[in-house]
């Protein structure tokens, strides 16, 4: 009876230990997280309930497609029929629209299957979070950087069009006019958000992930198991998997409706008789810069990550090749430099990994077998060697449906891009000779 109130006192007090022990990384991680999932949730991204569900694509609907297509379609607007001018914003408007559907779509499956810590893996409870954690927290400040850097110009752009687009065309009372003009640009910037935002998001993934194939190189230089090198490569391998399996519908769906977009208003601006000026055709320009950074922003970030994976062999390779001339070969690599243990360093036994039924399909992860050794009589050279030869085979990357997202794939999509220019122009634009 009498030690019953003890424990009691000794859980609580192991209790409060414990969250004092948090340090102030671990808690502004949480806040910063707390506030990405806020952000995406205000957008209408974090669906985890029929109610938000609805409530999102009820939001959409209304800011993103009613309000737009109503003010085209119904506003008096003197010389529209001259200079094509509702024909051409509704051709933009829906470009703008089926890029944030998509956006909004692919990312509110991948957070309502995954949850955001899960999505960006910083959900992981062993070291890496305690070792990474600053750089987390920058990465995550850089999300909201990057959607200021690009969102701020677009919009200074787009609000001096539509002032001189509702100044000349709509000859209304002022309300009128400053409710025309608040409605097309809250419509813009809610869909223009939307869209960039996703392709933030997935460079944020990405870029969570290029932290820890840059560190790579530092684990190289620690005195440990070869397996060990083995065993983190894998674990990389299969985050990057599981990263190209989520975001691969995504990028290509993007990047065909974004190519459709682009040719669409090449062709109805080089085939059109009339004149094209800041009236009729100054939103063609807002709406492909703002379609082509958000492509880029793409392609950057998976582009990166791959150079990165792909980097891994010849760091390793360097690795090799300067512990072969600096060593005779007589040292065993089981222990650390400071001869503290590995699993303190590196928790191998830790990796386990909860399969959803989506990752099926992307590489499985498959651990190093903890009953099979490597043999003693094994030098550590030829362990090396073997070591350089398996990343050499296992290059890896971001890939779609098998493509490599690399400098390689890049330069390919730009000569097809280029050359289908070329083919519009051709087709549009004649030069006659007397």
């Amino acid at each position: 009876m009498a030690t019953a109130p003890a424990r009691t006192i000794d859980d609580s007090s192991v209790q409060i230990s414990l969250i004092d022990s948090s340090s102030p990384e671990d808690t502004e991680l949480d806040k910063l997280v707390g506030k990405l999932e806020l952000f995406l949730r205000f957008f209408g991204f974090c669906q985890y309930s029929p109610l938000g569900l609805t409530l999102s694509w009820l939001a959409y609907v209304a800011i993103g497609v009613a309000v737009p297509v109503l003010i085209i379609l119904f506003s008096s607007c003197s010389g529209c029929e001259k200079f094509e001018i509702k024909r051409f914003e509704l051709e933009i408007l829906i470009s703008q629209a089926i890029l944030a559907a998509i956006a909004l779509l692919c990312i509110s499956h991948n957070l309502r299957k995954y949850g955001v810590r899960k999505l960006l893996f910083v959900d992981r409870c062993h070291g890496h979070k305690i070792e990474f954690r600053k750089d987390y927290i920058k990465k995550i400040h850089g999300f909201f950087r990057l959607l200021a850097v690009w969102l701020l110009p677009c919009f200074i752009l787009k609000t001096a069009r539509e002032v001189i687009y509702t100044i000349y065309v709509h000859p209304d009372s002022w309300w009128q006019t400053v409710g025309i003009l608040l409605g097309l640009l809250v419509s813009w910037t809610y869909l223009t958000t939307i869209y960039l935002s996703g392709t933030a998001l997935f460079n944020l993934v990405c870029n969570l992930q290029v932290i820890h194939f840059e560190n790579y190189g530092k684990l190289l230089e620690s005195d440990l198991d070869v397996s060990v090198y083995i065993e983190e490569h894998i674990r990389l391998a299969h985050y990057l998997s599981k990263i190209s399996h989520r975001f691969r519908i995504f990028l290509l769906l993007e990047f065909l409706v974004v190519t459709a977009s682009q040719f669409a208003a090449l062709l109805q601006t080089t085939a059109n008789q009339g004149i094209i000026d800041v009236i009729n055709g100054g939103d063609f320009i807002v709406s492909s810069i703002v379609e082509l950074v958000g492509i880029v922003i793409c392609l950057h970030a998976a582009a990166k990550i791959s150079h990165r994976a792909q980097g891994i062999a010849s760091v390793a390779g360097r690795w090799h090749a300067s512990v072969t001339c600096n060593s005779n070969d007589t040292s065993q690599m089981g222990t650390s430099a400071d001869g503290g243990n590995l699993e303190g360093a590196y928790p191998t036994s830790s990796l386990q990994i909860n399969y959803s039924e989506s990752d099926l399909e992307s590489i499985d992860y498959v651990a190093m077998p903890k009953t099979i050794q490597l043999p003693s009589r094994m030098s550590s050279y030829h362990k090396r060697q073997a070591f350089v030869a398996y990343l050499e085979t296992n290059r890896g990357g971001f890939t779609i449906f098998g493509w490599t997202v690399d400098r390689i794939l890049i330069n390919t999509i730009f000569f097809i891009e280029l050359s289908l220019v070329f083919f519009v122009l051709g087709k549009t634009i004649t030069i006659t000779t007397k």
